[in-house]
């Protein structure tokens, strides 16, 4: 088993606390209403909402992903970390174990955050298909996507 390693920044013109509670406490409900278009529900369908819960994510048909479950291992609310893993999908089912995602948000002077991200990814066997170019390219264009749709909705909606 091979293992992939990637970090990257997002930054965000929204305080780190906001998007903190968005991201690793929120989500639920957040994401279906700020992304109809995407997706479909997200739902814990085990555990309490901490860590070692797990949590589904349903995407609308059409789409290249049609459900993604996570497992939430770490939050801390004081200082701003959230760490879950991607444990199924149907994409990369026969290639990649898991993923694991540790997110430090850390505010900025003007007031907004930047999320630092780590990414593991857990290869099984030799899966050539899977290189660290593209999953960079294809999923971290995808994360700042969606960080810039919950930059945009606190931007709209400052007392959210």
């Amino acid at each position: 088993m091979g293992v992939i390693t990637l970090e990257n920044e997002f930054p965000i013109a929204v305080a780190p606390s906001k998007v903190f509670r968005a991201y690793c406490l929120e989500i639920d409900t957040l994401l279906p209403k700020i992304l109809p278009e995407h997706i479909k529900s997200c739902e814990i369908i085990e555990g309490n909402g901490g860590p070692g819960s797990i949590r589904k994510i349903t995407f609308v048909e059409g789409k290249e992903l049609s459900y993604a479950k996570q497992k939430l291992e770490a939050i801390d609310e004081e200082n701003l970390t959230c760490s879950f893993s991607l444990i199924e999908a149907n994409v990369w089912k026969d290639a990649v174990e898991k993923v694991t995602y540790e997110h430090k948000f850390v505010p900025t002077p003007e007031g907004g955050c930047i999320c630092k991200r780590t990414s593991t990814y857990y290869i099984k066997g030799d899966a050539a298909e899977i290189n660290k170019d593209q999953i960079n390219d294809v999923y971290g264009k995808k994360t700042a996507g969606l960080f810039k749709v919950i930059e945009a909705y606190f931007l709209a909606n400052p007392d959210a």
